[in-house]
């Protein structure tokens, strides 16, 4: 009864670390039949691989009748060419029996990773088209969870518990059989303990559930605390008013947490491994007492006892695994349940089943009678995806828009003002419809932005935020992301109309340098003019500005103005300024307060009148200009 890895390894190969929702939980009808789609895919290579798994529960057997056979007939007969075939013959079924076993292996990962595949990108896939309100409320790492950890479990489920279940079923039916074949009296007499063995099998296996469910979320706990502080956000933060003794305290504490659990986990397996092997070698020491009763009487041969005992060492392993057969079934199956959940979350922004593709060229951005409220919870993201209960979420928020009605002509330029809170934000984000309006139209070009694909809107529709985020690549890399077949020439010609060409000549690596997580290694302004030349290999339609100058200084704020000049010429603009340059430039000036539009004009004419736009010129505007 060997287990190569010691107790722990045994125990985590056997399903034991399971999650505590596990026990109990029942997987519906739905969930067993969608499972069965993916058995149906694999069908050719699930019935080889079990096959295989009944050749290698048959040869269980084979050894122990061998050694029998030699004991029993070719030692007493003084056969010697019977010894050396009988011997040779064990070593050829040992050899066969490895060699199935790497087949088996082989098979079984094939299976896996392809299924891993599958599900992995089915999930990434889903993910990546769910609507940014999901994303505002779902916790990063519950989802990686789900990419990860529940995708394998699913996997296990086909592979290591499928097998398992059935290879222990068959080998212990084939290894009762053939003892009881041998000698039943002896074969009833050594499963007298069988109860004992059953049972701390069982009690055993709850435990180190409960155990290896705390140490996952102590686990989580300590490596949260790692993933926030060692990015390049937690850093800045951490050297500006953390200590380095209390994040090693706070680590360490939670560290030895971790390091308890750890020491209870391995206590409780070695307890069972040890109480194990004590219930084995009791039925061993069993079958050789009333064995070797009988062979001295005459009644049982020395073959016969030899291939009893060691039948019974490989009686117990597989009744180990089976004592937790529930465990493990629904260990692995749970995981399928817990990837369908996100699968089955639609999307609340999707494109309709007729949706057409919006042409291209000169756009009219029209709103009508547009009212919005931020989606709850409920209707955007799963409980198990949040990070607090949903009892402690706030209810549904009142309407941050209400009511609003804008045209915004072919190249027109048009600035959006107003308090902080007012819905500017809100309001730029419906336009590629990053949300849908809860009542109300968007229109391009008098087409519903709801009716036509998410592909062609992205196309017709560019927006550079406050802080435009880049990716832990290269330049390049990062403005091919809005035009993947962008040629140097492209690639250069954006950079100059955005402003940042000569910086780019000037890096030793030029367009292949790495602009660190974020882009944390570029300053504010030029990561603003990266993300503004990037928006021009795009070259879309309808430009939006987020604030995107308003946290820098005089110099960089004049090439960012400089590059959107160049990125607003001939483009239906929507801006939310902040800086006077901005303003003066618009077309129309949009006057935003508490969701409604409460003034329209121009620089001058808004000027002119008393009301909000006045107070914030002269209370903001002219203090910063």
């Amino acid at each position: 009864m060997s287990m190569q890895g010691g107790p722990a390894a045994y125990f985590a190969m056997r399903g034991f670390t399971s999650d505590k929702s596990v026990i109990g939980q029942k997987l519906g009808r739905q969930t067993i039949n969608r499972i069965g789609t993916y058995a149906v895919e694999f069908k050719p290579q699930i019935f080889f691989y079990l096959v295989v798994l009944v050749i290698q529960s048959v040869i269980v057997v084979a050894q122990p009748l061998l050694f029998k056979k030699i004991v029993d007939e070719a030692i007493p007969a003084q056969d010697s060419n019977s010894v050396i075939k009988i011997a040779i013959l064990i070593g050829a079924i040992a050899i066969f029996e490895a060699a199935i076993g790497v087949l088996n292996r082989w098979q079984q990962s094939s299976i896996g990773e392809t299924l891993i595949l599958k599900l992995r990108t089915q999930v990434f896939d889903h993910v990546q088209r769910q609507s940014i309100a999901f994303f505002t409320r779902t916790q990063t790492g519950a989802l990686v969870s789900r990419l990860n950890g529940d995708v394998l479990g699913a996997q296990r489920a086909f592979t290591s518990t499928l097998g398992g279940i059935v290879g222990n079923v068959i080998s212990l039916t084939i290894v009762l059989i053939t003892m009881f074949t041998l000698s039943w009296r002896i074969t009833i007499a050594s499963l007298l303990l069988l109860p004992i063995f059953l049972y701390a099998a069982k009690g055993v296996g709850i435990r180190l559930q409960k155990l290896t469910t705390e140490q996952a979320e102590l686990n989580a706990d300590m490596s949260s605390q790692v993933a926030e502080r060692f990015n390049v956000s937690g850093a800045l933060l951490m050297k500006l008013f953390g200590t380095p003794d209390r994040e090693v305290q706070i680590y360490s504490e939670k560290a030895l947490k971790v390091r308890n659990v750890g020491v209870r986990i391995t206590m409780a397996a070695t307890v069972f491994f040890t109480a194990m092997m004590l219930v084995g070698s009791v039925a061993a020491a069993l079958v050789y007492g009333m064995g070797g009763v009988s062979v001295v009487a005459g009644t049982l041969t020395l073959g016969t006892l030899l291939a009893m005992v060691a039948l019974l060492s490989r009686l117990y392993t597989p009744m180990a695994a089976l004592a937790n057969v529930r465990v493990d079934v629904m260990t692995a199956l749970v995981s399928f349940d817990r990837v369908f959940e996100v699968l089955d979350l639609q999307p609340m922004v999707a494109d309709a089943p007729d949706a057409v593709e919006l042409n291209r060229g000169s756009a009219k951005v029209e709103l009508r009678d547009v009212q919005f409220r931020y989606p709850t919870a409920e209707e955007v993201s799963l409980a198990s995806l949040e990070s607090i209960a949903r009892s402690d979420l706030p209810a549904a928020e009142e309407m941050i828009l209400k009511g609003i009605n804008l045209t915004v002509n072919p190249g027109q330029l048009v600035a959006i003002v107003g308090p902080s809170g007012a819905g500017k934000s809100t309001l730029t984000s419906l336009v590629p419809r990053l949300f849908d309006p809860v009542n109300g139209q968007i229109l391009i070009n008098g087409i519903d932005i709801r009716t036509v694909t998410g592909s062609s809107l992205q196309k017709v529709v560019g927006v550079v935020t406050q802080d435009s985020h880049m990716f832990h690549d290269t330049i390049r890399a990062n403005l091919i992301y809005a035009k993947p077949d962008a040629t140097d020439e492209q690639i250069w010609k954006a950079c100059e109309d955005a402003q940042i060409s000569n910086m780019i000549r000037e890096l030793p690596e030029g367009l292949e340098t790495v602009v660190g997580d974020r882009g944390h290694r570029l300053s504010g302004g030029e990561k603003q003019r990266l993300a503004i030349a990037r928006l021009l290999l795009k070259a879309p339609d309808v430009v939006i500005l987020d604030e995107a100058t308003a946290h820098l200084d005089s110099e960089n704020e004049a090439l960012v103005q400089a590059a959107l000049a160049n990125a607003l010429k001939d483009r239906t603009s929507i801006v939310i300024a902040h800086r006077l340059a901005t303003i003066r430039q618009a077309d129309l000036i949009v006057v935003l307060n508490e969701g409604k539009i409460v003034q329209q004009g121009t620089h001058e004419e808004l000027l002119d009148k008393s009301g909000l736009y006045a107070d914030l010129y002269n209370r903001q505007f002219v203090s910063v200009d």
